[in-house]
């Protein structure tokens, strides 16, 4: 087994995105693909741990000022970072559902119909666990119905 894995790791580090978009259907979510795609998630939330870290920093750094318009720029700035943070942080979530997904073996196929997703927006979005043609149903449906 530690073989195949690390031919299989191999083969992948050359692996690229234009290489993954013309593999063939019959291939689709192979060990090789899965391999890639848990590196660019792995890859995302390194990212995205490393963004909440620097603003624990910047956070921490205290900055006085008695000046009421630079008090309230300084707010402002700290609220669009947590906001920001926020966002990430619900992205983080999603980053290690697909994780959880590439274990089981379900990555890359639609929860709703289990069709599968494509490499194209997985590419895009490789959080992604709605087929675009489902994504598009869900977002008219919210649009009607609101949240």
């Amino acid at each position: 087994m530690v073989a195949k894995t690390a031919s299989v790791t191999k083969k992948v580090r050359g692996l690229t995105e234009e290489q993954l978009l013309k593999a063939p259907e019959k291939n689709y979510m192979n060990e090789e693909q899965l391999v890639f795609f848990r590196k660019r998630l792995l890859d995302l939330k390194a990212q995205l741990l490393q963004n909440a870290g620097d603003t624990g920093e910047r956070l921490r750094e205290t900055e006085v000022t008695t000046d009421p318009s630079d008090r309230a720029t300084l707010e402002e700035e700290y609220t669009l970072e947590l906001r920001t943070r926020d966002r990430e942080h619900k992205l983080l979530k999603k980053v290690d559902k697909s994780l959880r997904l590439i274990e089981s073996g379900e990555y890359g196929y639609c929860e709703e119909t289990g069709e599968p997703i494509g490499i194209p927006r997985l590419l895009a979005r490789p959080t992604a666990t709605l087929s675009l043609e489902a994504q598009e149903r869900w977002e008219r449906v919210q649009k009607l119905y609101g949240d």
